[in-house]
């Protein structure tokens, strides 16, 4: 007598469930890294002008980590909920979610990089007639930029799983599929559905992460490489 194989066929679902909706998984797919991308990058440059704003000034400094600390601690169950009473559901409200959590980390290192370049060589800079914005741009951020790419990567890994939760408010992405399987669970490809939105987020994450590494080494001054 044979034994069903149950965990055979529990992958021929899943092969048939792939299959059958490749198009909208494609898309939703795209959506979830588009999403991801651009919220990563306004608000990489947020906290980069924030940084330079506030990364001599010893008090603004102490704020400006000070808030980098308690916005990482705020859940982002409770913001999304927060910002659905004056902006409903949909794009808004996940926008504005995922980049003030994209900021974050990169405004903490961005600051500790910038305070981190060595005084002598910014003073070598004015000293040779270099103006504050040329130094700033020529001496202090490419030095400080290993350490603020670092604050970027840890961002677009910790935001690649909230634009998942912004689903919760109709947002774009990946997120639905786990929700609608967790809300079904039970249901036809109810598991399906969610092992499918939770693995597609760990291979973007991880994808994000290897063009970023690269990134950092066509984009890192060849004298300070690690």
């Amino acid at each position: 007598m044979r034994v069903p194989d149950g965990h055979g066929k529990g992958q021929r679902w899943m092969w048939d469930y792939l299959v059958l909706r490749h198009d909208l998984i494609t898309h939703e797919a795209l959506q979830h890294l588009s999403l991801v991308v651009q919220c990563v990058l306004l608000g990489s440059v947020i906290a980069v002008a924030l940084a330079v704003l506030v990364y001599r000034n010893p008090t603004a400094t102490a704020l400006a980590n000070a808030t980098s600390a308690v916005g990482l601690t705020l859940p982002s169950f409770a913001l999304l909920g927060i910002l659905l009473a004056p902006f409903g559901f949909g794009i808004t409200p996940a926008v504005i979610a995922v980049t003030f959590y994209a900021a974050l980390p990169v405004l903490r290192n961005a600051v500790v990089g910038l305070a981190g370049v060595d005084r002598s060589l910014v003073e070598s800079a004015r000293g040779i007639g270099m103006s504050r914005t040329a130094t700033l741009l020529r001496v202090e951020l490419p030095m400080a930029w290993p350490v603020i790419l670092a604050g970027i990567r840890i961002s677009t890994q910790m935001v690649m799983g909230i634009a998942a939760v912004a689903a919760y408010v109709l947002g774009p992405g990946l997120g639905g599929f786990i929700f609608t399987g967790l809300s079904r669970l039970g249901g036809a490809n109810a598991l399906n559905s969610a092992l499918l939105g939770t693995i597609a987020v760990v291979l973007l994450a991880l994808v994000l992460d290897l063009l970023l590494l690269l990134a950092g080494r066509l984009t890192t001054p060849r004298g300070i490489r690690v």
